[in-house]
């Protein structure tokens, strides 16, 4: 091998390396998803009304959150299936871990609302789901996909 070819061979692994590197990055968790949209800043308005009128903190956007309530609103969406878990072998805990969510977490889902603010009506005016909202989380994620016919599929992640 003469010096010209290892010159060569270094210069092109160093360079595949920062190709590597400059390819990791946390960047995408707040990169727009083709098919869904978030309404992260809309629902935090009315939340935050509601959690300030009980005297609790306000919760701000965070993109793990945001990017699990994405990837649950597309789920619900392709198998045009309004449930947490969609799937064998799914559950909550390892789907909120694959997208960075910090533990304590919930999540509120809802299909049919034409807004975020019907979507997060229907979340208040159910106890359970106003439970969440109420909790002691401090990161909050809300996005809408659609299915085939355009049924709105809404998913809410609180998180810790």
């Amino acid at each position: 091998m003469t010096v010209n070819t290892t010159a060569s061979r270094r210069r092109f692994l160093f360079l595949s390396g920062l190709g590597l590197i400059a390819g990791c990055s946390t960047t995408s968790v707040l990169t727009p998803t083709p098919g869904v949209e978030d309404h992260t800043a809309a629902a935090l308005l009315i939340v935050n009304k509601l959690r300030e009128a009980k005297g609790l903190p306000a919760l701000s956007s965070n993109g793990p959150a945001r990017k699990a309530a994405a990837v649950q609103a597309i789920r619900m969406a392709k198998a045009d299936q309004m449930k947490h878990l969609i799937g064998l072998g799914d559950d909550f805990a390892s789907r909120m871990k694959r997208s960075d969510v910090s533990l304590p977490a919930a999540e509120n889902i809802a299909t049919g609302q034409s807004s975020v603010e019907a979507a997060v009506q229907a979340w208040i005016d159910s106890p359970k789901h106003l439970h969440n909202m109420l909790g002691g989380f401090s990161g909050l994620g809300v996005a809408v996909a659609k299915a085939k016919d355009g049924r709105p599929y809404w998913a809410m992640v609180l998180s810790g």
